[in-house]
């Protein structure tokens, strides 16, 4: 295994999935994976990472949630110290405002920069995809969408998210919730039905998902019923909006014979065999 091959294992293994499906990397572990001993040392390289993000115009809090972890001390004692939560592109900044002599932080420019240019594409680079690229770049938008989905939410008093994305599942997919859809598609428990939709199908809840968010925020919603009912409601209009359009209902649309998770693991398969 060459050192690119061992860089892809490396940022990948320490890729998490927070509760809203959304990807991070906790700034800690990125210390060490780049080579970092101090953290003080590597803050600075976070400071600047940040003011590259806001210079793009880029939502700083976004990228860059703060947090904080428990280390183990000498004797038994625990002691709290801050970290962050990162997204793929504040990976990709912190690694470009490193010290580029590392070549731990040369081969992490590579990395993010070719995986974040990948969720970064025109319209026409859009249309020249294949089906399943198309799919994975929806996908990475639903997972952006259903986070900030989330947060409106919460904003607006929703706790039991599970219901709340069925009231929106139920509205576009004429009463079906999450787990029906899943047991149509013959999908395995837990397995994520997104994962396991084609371009068109993400489309029409990636629609979804933006426009409850958008409603929940101009309408003001402050209660969970009203939320789970706002859901409800745009899920319902969209699929008036394909019916009257003569689409293809969503339940209607095939499913992909892969999931993208599988899809993913054969690409970094292929990518360490290269």
């Amino acid at each position: 295994m060459n050192n690119l091959e061992k860089t892809i294992v490396t940022f990948e293994s320490i890729k998490h999935i927070d509760e809203f499906g959304a990807e991070y990397w906790e700034a800690r572990e990125l210390q060490l994976a780049l080579g970092y001993k101090e953290w003080r040392k590597f803050e600075g390289i976070i400071k600047k990472a940040k003011v590259a993000c806001e210079v793009s115009n880029n939502v700083v809090d976004y990228h860059f949630v703060g947090s904080d972890k428990t280390i183990d001390m000498p004797k038994g004692a625990i002691k709290k110290v801050d970290d962050y939560k990162l997204s793929r592109y504040a990976c990709y900044l912190i690694a470009q405002n490193g010290d580029s002599r590392k070549e731990s932080i040369a081969l992490a420019q590579t990395y993010f920069a070719v995986q974040t240019r990948k969720q970064e594409i025109s319209e026409l680079e859009y249309n020249e995809l294949t089906e399943d690229e198309k799919r994975l770049y929806k996908r990475n938008l639903t997972k952006k969408g259903n986070y900030s989905l989330n947060i409106a939410a919460k904003n607006a008093g929703v706790k039991n998210f599970d219901k709340f994305h069925n009231y929106g599942y139920k509205g576009l997919y004429n009463g079906e919730t999450a787990d029906d859809i899943a047991k149509r598609k013959g999908l395995r428990y837990r397995e994520d039905i997104l994962d396991n939709m084609g371009s068109e199908e993400l489309a029409a809840n990636l629609f979804r998902i933006t426009q409850t968010e958008q409603k929940l925020k101009r309408d003001g919603i402050k209660t969970e019923n009203d939320a789970n009912k706002t859901h409800y409601e745009v899920g319902s209009k969209i699929r008036e909006t394909i019916k009257e359009l003569g689409g293809t209902m969503p339940e209607d649309l095939p499913t992909p014979k892969k999931s993208l998770k599988e899809l993913e693991k054969e690409k970094n398969n292929n990518m360490i065999k290269n």
